[in-house]
């Protein structure tokens, strides 16, 4: 048995006699008699109290924690009433992933999850507690594809603390537990209308960003942190290696997403709308904190800034510029006066991206080379999210499998013909 129960009404002492003898001590008919003990997996002792007439509960609870020892399944009934926030909190303090990304499920945590469940020991988790916080969340945030991230962002929380013996099981992986769907919006790419559209409507200092982004598929941080050709944009391909982002209210330099540098195929035109805009905006020099504020500071000379130098922040481009270009393309409404420009997540400028794939795709560019070019880590990704645009692929089946039948010198004997049995 791990450790031992202690009667804490009586204590064994040498009689006269010399022989041990039983007497009562202070505390006899005080508070509980039973003290469970045992020394726990840290090598610290731990304990528990029972009232009298429950030593045998005591001493069966003792065989309970040996049993969960020996299973690896150790809880400990003191560090475990830490709250969800409390260790919410530590368990953000020690990512070591990126800082936009933290900074993003930091604030799924606050908003969504903290108010919810951050009262909660984490000992008292049960999977009806994840069901309900679900319920909850489902009228706040109608898309099902952002409840399905900050739903992850829970389940990690929780899943380090089992790591930390603070909970036996994740209750987000119980199976009565159902992550929200994973519905991945449909993409309806740009027309080529739009698309010039938009980018006539943009100011001249920033209308090569719309090639950058529909001719190149580059990502808005990319484009933003699109540093100088010194070969004035001659060469077939672009190498991107950086963008400016925005981290905890402050922009710094900072890798493609995921780290992943590529070259992408520079279309002529694309290169032209590029030396045409050095030449009326030169590029200047910016120096930003590489990765985090207070980095190691790092000069790039960019193809895009300010009107008074500087890199272009993406927030205030967004407001400023980007939805104003999308009323006068007729992409969104002019806003009523006091009221803000419409929401348009899906004719963000990432929809250029967008443009970008669906031409490919359309001119018969296989999905790996796509991935490639936009900087995704997994093509199988890619494929999920435009393959409703690969449209010509079920003709290209019919004429492949025409031509095989062609070539075999196969011709149909009508069907009124049978074969034999």
């Amino acid at each position: 048995m791990a450790g031992h129960v202690q009667d804490r009404w009586y204590k064994t002492e040498k009689g006269p006699d010399g022989k041990p003898r039983r007497i009562k001590t202070d505390r006899y008919g005080l508070g509980s008699r039973y003290r469970a003990r045992f020394i726990g997996p840290d090598g610290t002792e731990k304990s528990k109290s029972f009232p009298d007439k429950q030593k045998r509960i005591a001493e069966q609870w003792l065989v309970h924690v040996e049993a969960d020892m020996s299973r690896r399944q150790y809880v400990d009934p003191v560090a475990s009433r830490i709250t969800f926030r409390e260790y919410g909190e530590k368990w953000i303090a020690s990512q070591t992933t990126d800082p936009t990304t933290r900074t993003a499920v930091e604030v799924q945590l606050r908003k969504h999850a903290f108010p919810y469940l951050g009262s909660r020991p984490l000992d008292s988790f049960r999977p009806e507690h994840i069901r309900d916080w679900l319920s909850k969340l489902e009228p706040v945030l109608p898309v099902s594809s952002y409840r399905r991230v900050i739903f992850a962002s829970v389940s990690s929380v929780l899943a380090a603390a089992v790591d930390d013996e603070l909970l036996t099981r994740n209750p987000c992986r119980a199976r009565s537990v159902r992550p929200p769907a994973s519905v991945p919006p449909r993409v309806v790419p740009w027309t080529p209308d739009r698309l010039f559209a938009v980018r006539t409507a943009l100011p001249k200092r920033y209308r090569a960003m719309a090639d950058a982004g529909g001719g190149c598929g580059l990502r808005q941080g990319e484009i933003f942190g699109l540093p100088d050709d010194p070969d004035d944009f001659r060469s077939e391909w672009l190498r991107v290696t950086n963008q400016v982002k925005v981290v905890n209210g402050h922009l710094v330099f900072a890798p493609p997403k995921r780290g992943k540098e590529r070259d992408v195929p520079l279309p002529r035109r694309v290169a032209q709308a590029f030396r045409e805009h050095r030449k009326e905006f030169p590029p200047v020099d910016v120096t930003l904190p590489w990765l985090r504020p207070g980095g190691p500071l790092v000069t790039k000379r960019l193809l895009f800034s300010l009107p008074g130098g500087g890199a272009v922040r993406r927030t205030d481009f967004n407001t400023r510029v980007w939805k104003v270009a999308l009323v006068q393309a007729g992409v969104i409404p002019q806003p009523q006066e006091g009221e803000r420009h419409q929401a348009a997540r899906e004719h963000g400028m990432h929809a250029l991206r967008h443009f970008y794939a669906s031409v490919l795709l359309h001119h018969g560019e296989n999905i790996k080379a796509l991935s490639t070019y936009l900087g995704h880590s997994d093509p199988g990704f890619t494929l999920r999210v435009y393959t409703h645009l690969l449209g010509n692929a079920d003709g290209r089946t019919r004429r492949a499998v025409d031509g095989m039948y062609e070539a075999g010198g196969f011709t149909s004997d009508g069907p009124q013909t049978a074969q034999e049995g």
